[in-house]
């Protein structure tokens, strides 16, 4: 399910930030290995399967010079993370040797009404496939853990079981449904294979002994999570919220960006206590100079979910 093991390491490497996001989406686990559909990595039946050492030095090239990279994402009109997310999808996959983007956030019409999108179709040594991309990051509960339903979107408007739900019923099946054959027949394509591919973290409860979901992939990225009241700074952590655009790979700052626990201090004590979920950082320097993200965790608010989450 990850056909390149032996460059997870990457990203933490990179300077760019784009280039760093970049990596991260492509070489990071899923968050589950059993998610109840077909999951497919988009660059399975790449050729750069059997020569990593060339999606290495690509990597390397962009983070030299990322022009391309970036005149890419200009073309992005929103900062939306999922958005953010699939368009790096989409660079990374008009650029694998032995893969072609045949279409990417193909509408699906019935009537002049749109019905859904298929976020990427792609041909390659395998065939022609239809992948539901999703970058999604769930915060779980208390007790239960391993109950699907029961992680939590930052928000509060997302669940993991609710998601998988929708990818299996809605998403998937676009593609072979009447108006999704419609669509693929108008690109002169034929039946395709549809599978999904869903990144991110999962965050555990701090002051909680609470178990993965069920499924989960045992190399999966995660976090942790507490209420404001709960929050105690470690005496050695440099603690800096992050923003949402950065959320995808391991922070990395130049040693001006780092915050002073007095930085921080003030501006917790400024943060609303109804506050919206703040995910933070914890960097620490490295070697080569640079701060580098050890650790991160979701501060949500003492009422934290509350009623959100019904």
């Amino acid at each position: 399910m990850m056909p390149f093991p032996s460059l997870v390491h990457l990203p933490r490497l990179f300077q760019r930030p784009a280039v760093r996001d970049l990596a991260w989406t492509l070489l990071s686990p899923p968050l589950l290995e059993n998610a109840g559909c077909p999951q497919r990595h988009p660059l399975a039946g790449s050729l750069w399967v059997e020569r990593p050492q060339a999606l290495q030095a690509w990597l390397h090239g962009l983070d030299a010079d990322d022009t391309p990279l970036q005149h890419w994402l200009k073309g992005l009109g929103s900062r939306r993370l999922g958005l953010y997310y699939e368009r790096l999808w989409q660079f990374a996959l008009q650029q694998a040797p032995g893969v072609e983007l045949l279409a990417a956030n193909l509408a699906i019409r019935e009537d002049g009404r749109t019905l859904g999108e298929l976020d990427v179709v792609l041909r390659d040594r395998d065939g022609v496939h239809h992948l539901e991309l999703a970058i999604k990051l769930y915060l779980g509960p208390e007790r239960f853990g391993t109950d699907p339903g029961g992680w939590l979107g930052p928000g509060c408007h997302d669940r993991l079981q609710a998601k998988l739900e929708h990818t299996r019923r809605h998403q998937l099946p676009m593609s072979a449904s009447t108006q999704g054959r419609t669509a693929l027949e108008r690109l002169d394509l034929p039946t395709v294979q549809a599978s999904m591919w869903m990144g991110g973290y999962l965050f555990y409860p701090t002051l909680a002994a609470s178990q993965a979901p069920q499924g989960v992939h045992p190399q999966h990225l995660r976090g942790r999570w507490l209420h404001r009241k709960d929050w105690i700074s470690a005496p050695d952590g440099h603690w800096q919220p992050l923003a949402r655009s950065a959320w995808l790979a391991p922070a990395r700052c130049a040693a001006c960006e780092v915050w002073s626990a007095a930085q921080f201090a003030a501006w917790l004590h400024l943060l609303a206590p109804d506050a919206p979920a703040q995910l933070l950082v914890n960097v620490q320097r490295q070697q080569d100079g640079s701060w580098q993200e050890v650790e991160r965790v979701f501060l949500v608010a003492d009422q934290w979910p509350g009623a959100l989450a019904l």
